[in-house]
């Protein structure tokens, strides 16, 4: 059974979701709040932790930057749930730190599709890891090629947001050449990973026929 650690500063949303995950089969933690996250974790490893934003009086970016920044818990994964619209800007500087974003209010089916999601991706990495050590590879190859596994996937999620947000679609929506560029470079960089990755699975591949 997962442990889910909930994080909001408000305690009805935090019984909500304890609710939800528990329907689901989740144990769950509460906790209300930045600092009450940051307490918690020194006592407390759970398998992934769902982290509010706009939380006072330390939100949800600075929560996840002290959750990274401490090496005891920087490998616990964190997705963001939050009513909060995401920016490029946060993308790109917080993209790196997070398995995915979830938009408030939620369904029950797609909570658990979210959380679902990231643990399985997070176990089919360390699968692939495990198999590439075995055979021998270099620890920066392996290293590499699960940051990037990782990385290419929540951008991919985080641009999906980004245009709904944005409405690229409708041509009555005018987005500022800011947001537009930073956008495009976010592609960009998707598609640079990506051919990065089919690099090393390339040697990876070739180097255990």
């Amino acid at each position: 059974m997962y442990t889910i650690l909930v994080v909001d500063d408000s305690p009805f949303i935090v019984d909500v979701f304890v609710t939800m995950l528990e329907r689901g089969g989740y144990r769950t933690v509460a906790a209300y709040g930045g600092t009450e996250c940051l307490e918690i974790l020194k006592t407390v490893t759970p398998d992934l932790i769902l982290l509010d934003i706009m939380m006072e009086p330390v939100d949800g970016w600075e929560t996840l930057e002290q959750i990274k920044e401490n090496p005891q818990t920087k490998d616990i994964p964190v997705l963001m749930l939050t009513a909060k619209q995401l920016s490029p800007a946060e993308a790109q500087e917080y993209g790196i730190f997070i398995e995915d974003y979830v938009l408030k209010p939620i369904t029950h089916r797609e909570l658990y599709d979210a959380i679902e999601h990231v643990l399985k991706r997070r176990q089919a990495i360390r699968s692939d890891m495990d198999m590439a050590k075995q055979s021998g590879f270099d620890a920066e190859i392996i290293t590499e090629y699960a940051r990037l596994s990782k990385t290419i996937d929540v951008n991919k999620r985080l641009m999906k947001i980004l245009e709904t947000t944005y409405n690229f679609d409708d041509s009555k929506v005018r987005v500022s050449e800011e947001i537009s560029n930073a956008i495009k470079n976010m592609e960009m960089n998707i598609k640079m990973q990506e051919n990065r990755l089919q690099q090393i699975k390339g040697q990876l591949s070739g180097a255990s026929e």
